[in-house]
């Protein structure tokens, strides 16, 4: 086998020089070129399928786990703020093994966006750098032009997120070069701002829907995940809201207030961004409500989960594994039917309101103590298993019938520090009820069911549209921004679940609409990506008591009725689960000690 290894060497290293591929090969043709860029798709995260059962992108306060997890939200509970790139439960943040992962196929739980991020800048700094060696179409050349920048801005916009102002790398490093290698770190703002030409540039060049390109037309029907017009501008928008935003406002200028001048200029993206929406020239839109578990799993269809509402997504890297249905859902007591890892703190629970789209807490509500789970916002019943909801349809076993209804009263068998509930609730809404294994769960390995999650959606458009025209202009009625006022933007998604408008006494108060705005984010995209954590950073809220307190309900199963139809609960009391540590230092992650070593001036983060 040596002997043959060698010969096979000799003869690789006796080639003629015409039979080596060339350097510039990937950027002669389109077909070649769009090749090179597949793999900056394959750079995207899921950050669904970092973990088996842990579900690590809950980051926020939506999620309270299992008694003796480890993953990146147990961390943060207990401050520690550098488990995103530790210990044994990987974060999709951070690649267990350090490394760079793009492959398509296997499981994909090794792809962290810190190193694919950073290898991602590099390829789209490389295809840009070689654009003028292409011989194609005018068409062609702004197709792969727009997806190159705009993924240098995506890859930009994700990390600086999470750690704050970075070196913008517009250009291939050259590793000889030492002035190339020592760029300094920028403001968030001026980050952002070279991230805005990016994501700017990328929706000029790129059409609104492939399909209806020469090019595009190749691939007719399977364009969904590239790269487009309404892609670019909605992360444009995004970028601005985000730059304008306290936190990032105040790590650029001290302040930690709401900048209006970026909060117009994300106004104004999102504006352009819906107006192709309205007009039909884009696919998305929001989906019935009828649908709505259609964003988040298969449920047998052919379609990709989240379409066509979806706005950007990574792919499908192997459906048989995105997910776990024991993680995510928690659904039922004992493990031997899908015991779960994680259960809705009920703390969070409490920004579902009422059906009459008041939130609980405001005295005409017609919220009822005593009733707890009656009259709420259709979603609360989508998203949140509560006592005595049906959870198996099937036939059962005699040993398993008693667990047809979900008992999460106290001493319930649905309640459980080590499995299931912790907490009075259970979390529906990102798996189908029946995900187990009497209904049918063992369709989840033969990929016939699968989990997907969005990184955006149209609904998180209208609603980041909703917030920068308030803070852009200074009420939830303002048509500033020559479209939908915000009240009108935030309406949208009520109208789509049929929950009630906004209250008019919170339509006349900014700071009222600000904190109903705060909690419909929180009801529409409850459980999803990193969205909840960001938000409650860019805010400045982490360090506020209300969203620190993971808590569960306690209480007795009663005898009265319900008008849900359902037993009501007595005796209920709220009882704080854990307190997650926090100080000011932990709105921003630390970077990995080993990357800010490289050179003076790139620089740690305050205070770590």
């Amino acid at each position: 086998m040596l002997a043959i290894g060698l010969d096979s060497c000799k003869k690789y290293l006796n080639e003629a020089p015409e039979a080596t591929v060339s350097s510039t090969a990937a950027f002669t043709n389109f077909t070649n070129f769009q090749g090179f860029i597949e793999e900056l798709y394959g750079c995207v995260p899921d950050y669904t399928t970092a973990t088996w059962a842990d579900p690590s992108w809950f980051m926020g306060d939506e999620i309270i786990n299992a008694n003796g997890n480890d993953d990146t939200g147990d961390k943060f509970d207990r401050g520690d703020y550098w488990g995103w790139q530790e210990g044994w439960v990987p974060c999709w943040l951070y690649s267990p093994d350090g490394l760079v992962h793009t492959e398509l196929g296997g499981f994909p739980s090794s792809k962290g966006l810190w190193q694919n991020a950073w290898y991602g800048i590099r390829k789209a700094n490389l295809g840009l750098a070689n654009i003028d060696n292409f011989n194609g179409t005018d068409e062609e050349k702004s197709l792969i032009k727009g997806q190159l920048l705009f993924f240098r801005g995506w890859f930009h916009f994700e990390l600086m997120s999470f750690f704050g102002g970075l070196p913008y790398i517009n250009k291939v490093l050259d590793v000889s070069n030492k002035s190339d290698l020592q760029l300094a770190r920028l403001s968030y703002q001026a980050t952002a701002d070279s991230a805005a030409r990016d994501f700017r540039n990328a929706a000029d060049l790129l059409p609104v829907d492939w399909d209806k390109t020469t090019a595009g037309s190749l691939t007719s029907g399977k364009n969904q995940l590239r790269i487009n017009k309404v892609m670019a501008l909605a992360y444009l928008g995004k970028d601005y809201l985000y730059a304008g935003s306290p936190l990032m406002n105040k790590e650029s200028t001290g302040s930690a207030t709401y900048n209006t001048d970026y909060c117009q200029k994300a106004a104004a993206a999102f504006k352009e961004l819906l107006q192709y929406v309205d007009n039909k020239q884009s696919f998305h839109q929001l989906v019935p409500f009828s649908k709505y578990s259609s964003l988040f799993y298969s449920g047998g269809s052919t379609n990709t989960p989240g379409y066509p509402e979806a706005i950007f997504m990574s792919e499908v890297y192997n459906a048989g594994f995105n997910g776990c249905p024991w993680g995510p859902s928690s659904l039922f007591a004992p493990a031997s039917i899908g015991g779960g890892q994680c259960s809705p703190n009920a703390r969070y629970v409490e920004n579902y309101g009422m059906a009459n789209g008041l939130p609980i807490d405001d005295p005409a509500s017609g919220y009822d103590p005593s009733d707890p789970w009656s009259n709420r916002d259709p979603r609360f019943y989508n998203d949140i298993v509560i006592d005595g909801d049906q959870v198996i349809y099937g036939s059962a076993p005699a040993n398993k019938e008693q667990f047809r209804y979900a008992a999460l009263y106290t001493g319930g068998s649905a309640r459980s520090d080590a499995h299931c509930s912790r907490t009075g609730y259970l979390l529906r809404k990102l798996t189908p009820m029946t995900m187990n294994d009497i209904d049918g769960y063992p369709a989840w390995y033969n990929g016939n069911n699968y989990m997907h999650l969005a990184y955006m959606r149209l609904s998180d458009v209208y609603l980041m549209y909703a917030e920068a025209v308030l803070q852009g202009y200074g009420s939830a009625t303002s048509t500033g921004a020559g479209y939908l006022t915000p009240e009108q933007a935030l309406n949208v998604i009520r109208d789509r679940c049929g929950a009630g408008h906004v209250g008019s006494s919170y339509v006349a108060d900014k700071d009222k609409f600000m904190g109903e705005l705060i909690r419909e984010r929180a009801v529409e995209l409850s459980f999803e990506a990193d969205i909840r954590y960001n938000d409650l950073r860019r805010w400045m809220m982490w360090d506020n008591t209300k969203y620190l307190e993971k808590t569960a309900v306690d209480f007795d199963r009663g005898t009265a009725i319900g008008k849900n139809g359902k037993a009501a609960p007595i005796n209920m009391t709220e009882r704080v689960i854990k307190t997650r540590i926090f100080t000011d230092r932990a709105y921003w992650l630390p970077l990995p000690t080993k990357d800010v070593y490289l050179y003076s001036s790139f620089g740690q983060n305050p205070g770590w």
